[in-house]
């Protein structure tokens, strides 16, 4: 907005004739008529200015568009404030669609290892599909309980969700926290999923270096040892 424009302050003003004398930062004096004046009153003595130079019909030098120069500077720390947050919220989409990427494939790939452990007889299809189920009903949890959010109805109570997660569906939790953009924010809950998700683990870990495939698969499913 300041490209090819001056600077500088009105030194003399003949209210009745309309039209006036604009100093420079050089020290130079430049004739300005009211109507090149972009404010909805008359122009003040000693105020600072930012202008243009052009001529008149006659050919000879004077100030066009001027403006008051905080109205400028307040237009032009509206629009750095707009460019900042454009960026801001580029930068934020990017990292969030950088993120999506990583936690899917953090999924496939727990979904992966299971389903190479099976195939190599150290874990059950069984615990397998258990996994996959519990995640696409941990996932379906999350959304019906967003759109109780929005809706302004019953919700899900959190021990439930960080429950599902424990017992295996927290990949699911993490594709809806992901996507859903869902239980994402608040920190004590997202402190309390990472815990559900390294007790699971733990669980999985102690269940194959045990080849306890049998216990864990009545545990879970019926809740008994």
């Amino acid at each position: 907005m300041m490209e090819n424009k001056q600077q500088g302050r009105i030194a003399k003003w003949q209210d009745d004739k309309g039209f006036g004398f604009i100093e420079t930062e050089n020290g130079d004096s430049v004739f300005f008529h009211v109507s090149e004046f972009k404010a909805y009153r008359r122009p003040d003595i000693g105020e600072q200015v930012v202008f243009s130079v052009g001529q008149d019909h006659q050919g000879r030098m004077q100030a066009k568009q001027v403006q008051e120069l905080s109205f400028v500077q307040q237009k032009m720390a509206q629009k750095n404030s707009q460019i900042r947050q454009r960026n801001r919220r580029r930068s934020q989409q990017a990292d969030f669609e950088s993120s999506q990427k990583k936690r899917l494939f953090l999924g496939a790939g727990f979904y992966g290892v299971l389903i190479l452990l099976a195939a190599t007889e150290s874990l059950s299809w069984l615990l397998v599909g258990w996994y996959v189920v519990l995640g696409i009903i941990t996932y379906m949890m999350y959304a019906k309980d967003k759109t109780a959010a929005q809706r302004d109805d019953w919700r899900t109570p959190e021990s439930t969700l960080h429950l599902l997660s424990v017992l295996g569906g927290w990949v699911g939790a993490l594709v809806a926290q992901t996507y859903l953009r869902h239980k994402s924010q608040k920190p004590e809950f997202r402190l309390m999923y990472y815990l559900t998700v390294v007790i699971n683990l733990a669980g999985l870990l102690f269940i194959i270096s045990g080849n306890e495939t049998d216990f864990l698969g009545k545990w879970l499913l019926f809740g008994m040892p």
